[in-house]
């Protein structure tokens, strides 16, 4: 018997939930574990620099590769794929025994990723325009609340001991069978979406909302890479404590996204860019000043707060802003916005090298300025109005408590 439409759409909402959250929870793991990492290779400041561009320069290259393929085989086919290398990435990482393997692994989690972020991302606008209504911040939400998982995961795991490798590799293990499991859910793209050309160039709109979404993913990086750090090489912190500084980030995340498309339905969201841009270099600068630990987690708990609406809402919009080629659009802006995963945290990286990692990260304060600065020229409204038709409100009702089910997401 054949699902009603209504049922199809809440699946793949669902699916959606869960795909970002999966890959919310590979990412935390990692992202806590970092000082793990460091310290399994005798890593420094510089190396991890390098890592985190190894696998920045391949995500970003595969994203905007995306923009062509997705054109042939459609966002859900190369989502299946993607998710579950992503964990087999991860496990990869894990396994890594020598510096030179380490690179090479995170050039293919950085393919993986991209893949698998970009056509979340594609899948989450298809289920957002088949609703009528915004869902992108709760998608992103899922991916939070998976990270706030995998931290925690690690938090745990750093207290017990448990080496960095076993950690990881137990997280990407069971990780694999759910990400192939999640994949048939997805909702197959529209026949004119597929059989559209890609060749043209997008409206001008999407690389401005490419740029938002290159700042936003910038400050992201900022603390997913350099938090844990930070706590343990400046505020003298154990690992097990500066592993708590990335699941408390999520969590505010997490947090923001849950009202986030309904902070846009009344507000629009050029008022609700520009203030999250300037909450945002609020954040960051209690992160610079903090005296201890706990002002620190405090500052990117605020930071999480407060950035956390902006990607999700840059894809969104990207999905409304050029009909036909909406899978294109989001894969461009993915390109675009991963770049700032790219740029941001090297900077960062060798900014700390040659002066100290506060002032390194202190240079985000600007970038939050310009989200603010920005958000004039962004489109005006939400993507989409609700509407009260019986699919949207299916998907409403489908929308998932995220910490038992997932992420964003997001975020990412």
């Amino acid at each position: 018997m054949q699902s009603s439409p209504a049922s199809t759409l809440r699946r793949a909402h669902r699916g959606v939930v869960a795909t970002f959250a999966l890959v919310g929870v590979v990412n935390g793991i990692l992202a806590a574990r970092l000082p793990g990492l460091a310290a399994k290779l005798g890593l420094d400041t510089g190396d991890v620099g390098l890592v985190i561009l190894s696998w920045g320069i391949a995500a970003t290259l595969t994203m905007q590769c995306m923009r062509w393929i997705v054109a042939a085989l459609g966002n859900r086919l190369l989502l299946r794929v993607g998710t579950p290398l992503v964990t087999v990435a991860v496990g990869l990482i894990a396994l890594s025994s020598s510096f030179p393997l380490l690179l090479a692994a995170a050039a293919g989690f950085g393919v993986a990723s991209g893949i698998a972020e970009a056509m979340m991302n594609a899948q989450g606008s298809l289920v957002e325009r088949r609703a009528a209504r915004p869902l992108m911040n709760g998608f992103h939400a899922g991916w939070s609340a998976g990270a706030v998982a995998g931290g925690l995961l690690a938090v745990l795991l750093a207290a017990l001991d448990v080496p960095y490798t076993a950690s990881v590799l137990g997280v990407a293990a069971v990780a694999f069978p759910l990400a192939l499991a999640v994949g048939w859910t997805y909702l197959d793209e529209p026949a004119e979406e597929e059989e559209t050309t890609q060749r043209g160039s997008l409206p001008g709109i999407v690389y401005l909302i490419g740029a938002v979404a290159f700042m936003a993913l910038l400050l992201e990086g900022l603390v997913a890479d350099w938090s844990g750090l930070l706590l343990v090489r400046d505020l003298h912190t154990t690992e097990a404590v500066a592993a708590i500084a990335y699941p408390v980030y999520e969590l505010a995340t997490f947090s923001g996204r849950l009202f986030g498309d309904r902070l846009r339905l009344r507000f629009g969201s050029r008022p609700l860019l520009a203030a999250a841009g300037t909450t945002t270099a609020l954040g960051v600068l209690l992160v610079v000043l903090a005296p201890s630990a706990v002002w620190a987690i405090a500052g990117f708990a605020l930071t999480g707060l407060a950035v956390c609406i902006v990607v999700p809402m840059c894809m969104s919009l990207a999905g409304a802003v050029a009909p036909g080629r909406s899978d294109a659009a989001i894969a461009q802006v993915s390109a675009i916005g991963y770049a700032g995963l790219l740029v941001g945290p090297v900077l960062i990286g060798f900014v700390a090298e040659a002066t100290s990692l506060r002032t390194g990260i202190a240079t985000a304060i600007a970038i939050a300025l310009l989200i603010a600065a920005a958000a004039r020229r962004m489109p005006p409204g939400p993507a989409a109005a609700p509407e009260p038709d019986d699919a949207a409100s299916g998907a409403a009702s489908a929308t998932p408590a995220p910490v038992s089910s997932r992420r964003d997401a997001a975020g990412l």
